[in-house]
């Protein structure tokens, strides 16, 4: 029986590890994007965890809150939602409509002639949001929603909550400065409220996209 010689066996392992290196490339972890970035397949418990934080921070606001993930429950959610909205907006209108006659009241024409109009505008979409049927919806039925369309809804009725409750601040001021026979920047306040209102639909109508299908 014939020997190899040391070195040549040592030789012929470390040529060995040098071809098992380059044939089993390093596994990367797989990536699932998301509205909140990157999350590890192999983790996925982060997601889990990103929609529980949706889902109390809008529960800490709307009591009953309890998300999409449901789907018997999606329609009592999406109703929780329009109706804290509606309420919001009804109080700011509210609010808007003693503001104007004051504006009347000392014939700030230009001012209440834009203020008329926002209240308008403003009383319009609260009946929108409350009243607009979205007839037979597809993320009403049944059926399997995508995951992504379930995170972007709680991901819009945070920020709607946010931007009603934005709207509602810059209104009590407004009123505030009303009150006290403080009119130099009506037409500045005006503009504000209005830019908050405009975000409001824009908002809602992207909402309503998702809500329908589209």
């Amino acid at each position: 029986m014939v020997l190899a010689h040391p070195s040549f066996v040592r030789d012929h392992r470390l040529l060995i590890g040098v071809f098992e290196e380059e044939e089993t490339p390093k596994r990367e972890p797989k990536l699932l994007r998301h509205d909140k970035g990157c999350v590890s397949l192999e983790n996925p418990f982060e997601k889990i965890k990103s929609e529980t934080r949706l889902v109390e921070k809008i529960g800490l606001v709307i009591p009953g809150y309890r998300g999409y993930r449901l789907k018997e429950m999606r329609r009592d959610a999406d109703k929780l939602i329009r109706n804290y909205l509606y309420q919001r907006m009804s109080q700011s209108r509210d609010d808007l409509k003693t503001s104007f006659q004051k504006l009347v009241d000392i014939k700030l024409v230009e001012a209440y002639i834009d203020m008329d109009r926002l209240v308008t505008r403003m009383d319009a979409m609260a009946s929108q949001i409350n009243y607009a049927p979205y007839g037979y919806a597809g993320f009403f039925d049944p059926v399997k929603i995508q995951e992504g369309n379930l995170d972007r809804m709680m991901d819009y009725d945070l920020k709607l909550i946010d931007q009603v409750n934005e709207l509602d601040a810059k209104v009590k001021q407004f009123r505030g400065d009303a009150d006290t026979g403080y009119f130099v920047n009506v037409q500045k306040g005006i503009r504000e409220m209005r830019a908050a209102v405009d975000i409001i639909d824009k908002l809602m109508g992207d909402r309503k996209k998702i809500v329908q299908g589209v």
